[in-house]
C-alpha cells in the first residue's frame, strides 16, 4: 500500500503539507505536516517502516532507502528547525499520534508500506 505526502505551501523554510491514511475512503485520517525546506526528502516513492528510534526510545515510522540519507522519521515538531529531513507532525495531531502509529503498524503488519512524496 502507498500513502501520499502532499506538500502544499512554502513560507520561508516552512513547508506545510498533509498526509492522509486511506483506511476509510469516505473518512481518511489526515495529519498536517511540516518540513524544513533546506532538508526536504527528494520526490519519489520510498519504503515506510516502523523502526526503533534511539532518540525517541520507541517505534516510529521511518522513510527508508532515501539516497545518502538515514533516520528520516515522522515525529512531533512545531518549527522547521526541529527537522533535518524528518517529517514533522503538528502538535494538534498529538492526540492522534498514537492512532497514526497504530494505523501504520496495522498497515505494516498486513503488507509492505510505501510513502509517495510528490513535487511541490
Amino acid at each position: 500500500m502507498t500513502i501520499r505526502l502532499i506538500r502544499q505551501q512554502t513560507q520561508g523554510k516552512a513547508v506545510r503539507g498533509q498526509i492522509a491514511l486511506p483506511f476509510d475512503p469516505n473518512n481518511p485520517l489526515v495529519y498536517p505536516t511540516l518540513e524544513n525546506a533546506d532538508f526536504l526528502i527528494a520526490p519519489g516513492t520510498y519504503p515506510l517502516r516502523l523502526t526503533w528510534s534511539p532518540r525517541f526510545r520507541k517505534l516510529t515510522p521511518e522513510v527508508c532507502d532515501v539516497p545518502d540519507r538515514a533516520g528520516l522519521r515522522f515525529h512531533l515538531g512545531t518549527k522547521p528547525e526541529h527537522s533535518q529531513g524528518c517529517v514533522l507532525l503538528q502538535p494538534e495531531a498529538l492526540a492522534n499520534l498514537k492512532i497514526f502509529i497504530n494505523r501504520i503498524k496495522n498497515l505494516y503488519d498486513n503488507e509492505e508500506l510505501f510513502i509517495e512524496i510528490g513535487k511541490q
